[in-house]
């Protein structure tokens, strides 16, 4: 089986958002070996379409093992460096899109303002795969999940100039453990103080504090049980979109054009406004979305 390297950004939505053009590859008969950070490595087996992990950060050089390459893909970006990287394996092929001070970059033109989903599904499409872009759901691991049934809040962001203010998370929290609700407060470990803060502000014991006690299977297993989930637009919202688990995603920084669930989606809120979304907004989205009609 001919084996192709794929390049992707950083961070579970990246990830996820490439989802179906990995999994084309994959139907084409590829072997696909993914170079991501190393803690994605078992979120991206979970995704079937993902036979290894190189891992690897920024535009470091990938630690290839010397067999020849079949097949190079950019998922990263649309260059020049991240060309550079994947070229420095020597592949017989590069799939990526065209940048001007690459001349050897024969791909299609990038489109700034496409979605993740439908640019990467574009990317292989116009090299011969055939890409589902609503292929997006995940299986559900095999992993404990205590919490079933639970509301998760996502007060963290890896960004924080596009954090929504974690008071209005803890509001958000306070009013639906109010309606009698199991409301749990997830992140990461370098998240946890933030998650202990909401939480604290909330009134909720610090047991339902599981920022930094999940692993990322975990933590889809917890999202694939949940009642609801309320975010920022951040990965969780991917994990979200990938169990058709219903959403309220406030966004403070990044474009719901780019990073959004699907729009034909009813379960999925988005939340957008200049001024500020107020916490008011996310709870009464909150209390209409368990009713919605979810597959």
């Amino acid at each position: 089986m001919s084996v192709a390297l794929v390049l992707r950004a950083p961070g579970v939505g990246e990830l996820l958002t490439a989802v179906p053009a990995l999994r084309a590859l994959h139907r084409g008969g590829l072997s696909v070996v993914l170079a991501v950070p190393g803690e994605l490595r078992d979120l991206a087996l979970l995704s079937g379409a993902v036979g290894g992990v190189i891992p690897t950060r920024g535009h470091e050089a990938i630690a290839w093992d010397g067999r020849r390459l079949d097949l190079a893909v950019n998922m990263r970006g649309r260059g020049p460096q991240s060309h550079r990287a994947v070229m420095a394996l020597r592949p017989r092929r590069l799939w990526a899109y065209s940048h001007p001070s690459v001349p050897w970059s024969k791909g299609p033109q990038w489109d700034e303002d496409e979605h993740e989903v439908a640019r990467w599904c574009r990317l292989v499409t116009w090299y011969g795969s055939r890409a589902d872009p609503s292929d997006l759901a995940l299986p559900v691991p095999r992993a404990r999940n205590p919490w079933p049934g639970a509301v998760v809040v996502h007060p963290g962001r890896a960004d924080p100039a596009g954090r929504w203010p974690h008071e209005r998370f803890a509001q958000v929290a306070r009013e639906l453990a109010g309606d009698g609700l199991r409301v749990v407060v997830t992140g990461s470990l370098r998240e946890r103080p933030l998650a202990l803060l909401v939480a604290a502000q909330a009134g909720l014991s610090p047991r339902a504090v599981l920022a930094g006690r999940t692993t990322l299977v975990e933590l889809c297993a917890l999202v694939a049980g949940a009642r609801l989930v309320v975010s920022a637009d951040t990965g969780i919202a991917h994990v979200a979109t990938a169990y058709a688990t219903p959403s309220v995603v406030v966004f403070c920084a990044g474009s719901p054009a780019r990073w959004g669930p699907p729009a034909d989606r009813p379960w999925h809120r988005v939340l957008t406004d200049p001024s500020g979304v107020p916490a008011e907004t996310v709870v009464a989205a909150a209390r209409e979305l368990p009713a919605a009609s979810v597959p």
